[in-house]
């Protein structure tokens, strides 16, 4: 299972939430959330549970 299939699989919503505490936790640049993945979650492409994702699963 690739690292795409995995945030797929945990949920985007998940994933964002993570990198929001870590970056704000650390400031460290590296955890910032990447602007697609807000898109993506906006957009509410959350993974597995919502059927798309950064792959369909419809």
């Amino acid at each position: 299972m690739g690292p795409l299939t995995l945030a797929d699989f945990i949920g985007l919503d998940v994933c964002l939430a993570i990198m929001e505490v870590l970056y704000e936790g650390f400031k460290d640049p590296k955890y910032r959330p990447c602007p697609l993945l807000v898109k993506m979650v906006e957009a509410g492409h959350l993974g597995r549970k919502s059927g798309m994702g950064f792959y369909n699963y419809q």
